[in-house]
């Protein structure tokens, strides 16, 4: 029997987070660690996400928007 990929499994019954907007929270963790703590820029958040999946920019807004980042 397959596994689906880890994105395209059904949301974590816990918080409702898909494993996508898991990811995008963990990157962006991530690189505001390696900033100092400062704002990340989308370019750079969304260069590290099609680094692991591919995603279109107009998905990383909605999974931002979603995550209630501006």
């Amino acid at each position: 029997m397959s596994q689906l990929p880890y994105w395209d499994r059904p949301p974590d019954v816990r918080d409702g987070l898909t494993p996508t907007l898991r990811l995008v929270l963990r990157l962006l963790r991530d690189a505001q660690r390696e900033r100092g703590g400062r704002s990340v820029p989308t370019a750079l958040l969304y260069g590290r996400v099609l680094e692991h999946m591919a995603m279109s920019e107009h998905e990383l807004m909605v999974c931002l928007g979603r995550l209630g980042i501006d």
